[in-house]
């Protein structure tokens, strides 16, 4: 039976809640903390900076990543900036404005008191990576420069160049093995979370595969945190690293946690466009191009002419037509839906006819080449390196595709999902974003959850653990999930089919990408239901794994990381099925304006989706949670 679940909000004003929360939030006492342990699975921003502020602390932290180090996490690979109220520029801005462009971005389909949180939290955040070195851009002043990003009109992105995840990441990475060193982090690199171990209903620990060896491990704590990162790699063809993955957060659904609006994801509009059926991967190009970059097709179709040889008066500049008011910087699912209807129409460019042209002739003009090459040098040089078109000469070719999670776990206003003793932070949950994430909000979440919200309530919760013993990974739990996990690896090594894990993963994610991508529609999303649970049949039955289970092998990875995403792409497809409106990133063609912009229905969809496993994952259960708007009406969207 569906159930209406609550966040457990604090209550008060929007600008007090959070200080209300931490005045009022239960503590340890030093001398307690070092008896209790804690897992934190994933070391990008969100899981580092969790895992070195835990073990600052004087907690025992375990710290899982499959890469061979922590420095690779996928964080490294955000590009243009992090936002932060600081109001540097004297623009205009505030926290209460960050708030609204956030919620108002979000398209009114996130919470209230989660989203001002975040930009309450924001300011600290410059001043504690600055502290540790983050070499943000300058003003010859001295003062720290910001730049624009979409869906705001105000400057408040602070940037490293273009290379804004990875001096970040470089930060807490020095914090955690600062912590490392001192003994209080015991890092666990090269390993994988196969299953999460439920002892009494609470998460106690976890079952991990060390992919050096093969072996299977068990790992005990008093609470376990999932910083897994987002599933966007689902579409097979996206700006995510080959490893990334919804494994351990999906195993985790499982077990009783409840999957949240897990249909939207963002397509991002600015990505270097597929060149051809070989490619496995596309590259990010940052959104702060679209501060200087114009955006434009041809006007006439199928126009086949180089950029340079089309006037001024054959352009569309379809984004300044169209959003006057934010321009090139309209959000992104705005940007990208905007791009796919140029393509489709007939007016992309490029050797597949599948991208826009984004120019900086006019900002050259401008401010000139050094300033420009000073702003996105490394981006350009990036381009050429990956084209080999200087783009100092000739536009830049971009197209949209699959980024970023907005949904994910669900977690309450502690980060706490359904299952007491697991909280998932950064973009392994849904929390703040709502339909549609502004940019330069990802860091931002990732680091506010792991420095500043997850320290509190972690606390808050392991305040009543402290006569519990250490766990045993000997209970019949972990027996139990070990049992299982070997079971499953060993049936993918004896299927012996005739059909790659990543033959599978191309197959399903062109499924996704058509019909539960940048647009859906009921007709559609039916369909790639029954597609989807056809390929998962096939996969079952014809699944090819070379190799054994222990040892090195990169196949069995993949193989159990595509059998989680043929469960969870019909999940999503679900989710869009059950949603009868637009809002964000979920575009339904029904449910449009007379101008295509997305039309939502508040009246019955102002809720989050909470998705319930079932063992089975063609019946999953629908629960909701209701969103209350205290101190914001939300209006219709509008950035013209």
């Amino acid at each position: 039976m569906a159930k209406t679940i609550k966040a457990n909000i604090p209550a008060g004003e929007l600008n007090q809640k959070w200080a209300s929360y931490k005045a009022q939030a239960k503590l340890v006492s030093p001398n307690n903390r070092k008896k209790l342990e804690v897992i934190v699975v994933g070391t990008g921003l969100a899981g580092a900076s969790a895992a070195a502020s835990l073990a600052e602390m004087g907690y025992n932290v375990k710290s899982f990543c499959f890469q061979d180090s922590p420095r690779r996490a996928h964080s490294v690979a955000a590009q243009g900036g992090v936002n932060a109220m600081k109001n540097y520029q004297n623009d205009g801005d505030s926290i209460y404005r960050m708030f609204i462009d956030t919620l108002k971005g979000g398209d009114f389909r996130s919470r209230e008191a989660n989203t001002y949180r975040l930009a309450e939290c924001s300011a600290s955040l410059i001043d504690q990576a600055v502290a540790q070195g983050v070499p943000f851009g300058r003003e010859y002043s001295g003062y720290l420069k910001n730049r624009s990003f979409g869906g705001v009109q105000v400057s408040r992105t602070f940037y490293a160049r273009g290379q804004t995840g990875q001096q970040l990441l470089l930060g807490a990475y020095q914090a955690l093995m600062r912590q490392t060193e001192t003994g209080k982090i015991k890092l666990y690199s090269r390993h994988e979370m196969l299953d999460l171990v439920l002892i009494d209903g609470k998460a106690k620990g976890i079952i991990a595969r060390h992919l050096d060896t093969g072996k299977i491990e068990r790992h005990g704590a008093h609470l376990v945190v999932l910083a897994t990162g987002g599933f966007g790699k689902i579409y097979y063809l996206s700006t995510l690293a080959m490893g990334c993955n919804a494994s351990a957060i999906w195993r985790a659904h499982k077990k009783g946690a409840y999957m949240a609006n897990p249909s939207w994801t963002q397509i991002h509009p600015t990505s270097l466009p597929q060149s051809g059926p070989y490619q496995s991967k596309l590259t990010l190009m940052s959104e702060s191009l679209r501060n200087d970059g114009r955006i434009w097709v041809p006007k006439a179709k199928n126009d086949q002419r180089s950029p340079n040889q089309i006037p001024e008066n054959e352009r569309d500049y379809y984004l300044e037509r169209k959003y006057p008011s934010f321009g090139n910087l309209a959000p992104r699912d705005i940007a990208s839906r905007s791009a796919k209807e140029q393509i489709d129409a007939g007016k992309g460019v490029g050797t597949l006819q599948n991208a826009v042209y984004l120019d900086f002739a006019h900002a050259i003009a401008e401010y000139g080449k050094d300033v420009i090459e000073q702003r996105y040098g490394n981006l350009f040089t990036m381009y050429q390196k990956i084209t080999g078109i200087n783009a100092y000469e000739e536009p830049m070719k971009i197209s949209p595709s699959a980024h970023f999670s907005m949904g994910g776990l669900w977690v309450d206003y502690d980060l706490m999902t359904t299952i007491p003793g697991l909280f998932a932070i950064g973009e392994s949950n849904f929390s703040d974003h709502g339909a549609n994430r502004l940019g330069a909000n990802s860091l931002l979440q990732a680091c506010v959850d792991g420095y500043y919200i997850a320290p509190y309530t972690i606390q808050n919760y392991l305040a009543d653990e402290i006569n519990t013993p250490k766990t045993n990974i000997n209970h019949p739990a972990f027996e139990e999930a070990e049992l299982n996990a070997r079971q499953q690896l060993q049936q993918f090594v004896n299927c012996k089919g005739s059909k790659t894990a990543e033959e599978f993963h191309k197959e399903l994610g062109k499924i996704l990408y058509d019909k539960c991508g940048l647009s859906r529609s009921e007709s559609g999303l039916k369909q790639a239901i029954n597609t989807i649970q056809q390929l998962r049949d096939e996969f079952n039955e014809n699944l090819l794994v070379p190799g054994d289970v222990e040892d090195i092998n990169s196949e069995l990875e993949k193989a159990g990381r595509v059998y989680d995403y043929m469960e969870l792409a019909e999940l999503m497809c679900k989710d869009a099925l059950s949603r009868d409106e637009s809002c964000g990133a979920h575009f339904r063609e029904e449910y449009q304006t007379e101008d295509g912009e997305a039309l939502r229905n508040d009246q019955d969809y102002a809720y989050t989706s909470a998705w319930e496993w079932t063992g089975n994952p063609s019946e999953p259960l629908l629960n909701k949670e209701e969103l209350v708007f205290e101190f914001v009406k939300p209006i219709q969207r509008s950035y013209k």
